[in-house]
């Protein structure tokens, strides 16, 4: 089977879909398949750039071509009966308003979306938002398949350090819920390592709350590996995700995590993770001391991840995929 992997050409710092789909395609060529990675001439930017990179896609051969995320316009000029449409999320379509709200929800999603032979989503929280956002749309047609870990994670155990805990928090965009989780740490003494770019206004406010920090950005992907084995815990009370990423990359590592309690996140966590209420400072305060405070908490904390993990395994994953794949084909040659 030839699979043709369709990608946005990625502004400066983007990596987490790149990092998937090419373990994905890693996956698939060690299964016997012919993969061909297809990353699209221009950046998402601008009604030009977007016909360009949709009339690039027109001419990319396969018996599947697969729409990796992000770019989802793409598939008007695919075959449909041949097409696979991954959608990360509908973040954007609660952000926008109006007109551009409009525009873009005919040309991400319900023209793509229609023009395609499955959609692939990467929670069953991301499936219950998109059909509740599109109720007319066949639910047969969208299949959960969840995001693989990288296997640059590996187990590293490590003494909790309770007297002062290093926690760290990957990401820095308002969903990550920052404001909350500062105000919930002060007064809890740890060092706090945020991964991503800070505002001015926000390292302000972790001064003013005595909170002591680092603030590491443009990791590679080895350096976010070690900030992972440096740290004591993982804290993720975001207030919405497609999947939750560090969740599991915090679990496969061994550090007890914390994170909300919804969105995608109870789905991916499992029953490895301290979950709390992302609205309400108290919560999450109160789920930082109840791993700080006992040792067997965060040992059953960590088992239970590390077991939860598994369900992640990228060769799972292509398999899942393979399989996707292999009924699309049979049902558009029958």
């Amino acid at each position: 089977m030839k699979i043709a992997l369709l990608q946005r050409r990625p502004f400066p710092g983007q990596f987490s879909v790149e990092g998937y789909f090419g373990r994905l395609a890693d996956d698939l060529r060690l299964m016997g398949h012919e993969v061909q990675p297809c990353i699209l001439p221009h950046l998402s930017l601008g009604v030009l750039p977007r016909v360009r990179n949709m009339l690039h896609a027109r001419r990319i051969q396969g018996d599947i071509v697969h729409i990796t995320g992000d770019v989802h316009y793409t598939a008007l000029g695919c075959e449909p009966s041949r097409t696979v449409l991954t959608i990360l999320d509908c973040a954007t379509l609660e952000r926008l308003r109006g007109m551009r709200l409009r525009i873009f929800r005919y040309f991400w999603f319900t023209m793509p979306m229609r023009r395609c032979a499955a959609i692939s989503v990467i929670s069953h929280e991301t499936k219950r938002v998109l059909l509740e956002k599109f109720p007319a749309f066949d639910e047969n047609k969208v299949r959960v398949i969840y995001v693989s870990i990288s296997d640059r994670f590996q187990f590293s155990p490590r003494e909790f350090q309770s007297d002062c805990p290093r926690i760290l928090q990957v990401g820095t965009k308002g969903n990550k819920n920052l404001d909350r989780l500062f105000r919930a740490l002060q007064g809890i003494r740890c060092k706090l390592i945020i991964v991503g770019e800070l505002t001015s206004d926000e390292c302000q406010f972790l001064r003013r709350l005595g909170i002591d920090y680092e603030n590491p950005k443009g990791l590679t992907d080895s350096q976010l590996v070690e900030e992972y084995r440096k740290c004591d815990m993982v804290s993720f009370a975001s207030t919405m995700e497609g999947f939750g990423m560090p969740i599991v990359e915090g679990q496969v590592t061994g550090r007890p995590v914390l994170t909300a309690n919804v969105s995608s996140m109870p789905e991916v966590a499992g029953r490895g993770a301290c979950l709390v209420d992302p609205y309400d400072v108290g919560s999450i305060r109160r789920g930082f001391e109840a791993i700080v405070g006992s040792s067997e908490y965060r040992e059953e904390l960590i088992r239970a991840g590390r077991e939860n993990s598994k369900r992640f395994h990228s060769r799972a994953i292509a398999t899942e995929f393979a399989k996707l794949y292999s009924e699309i084909l049979e049902a558009s040659s029958a």
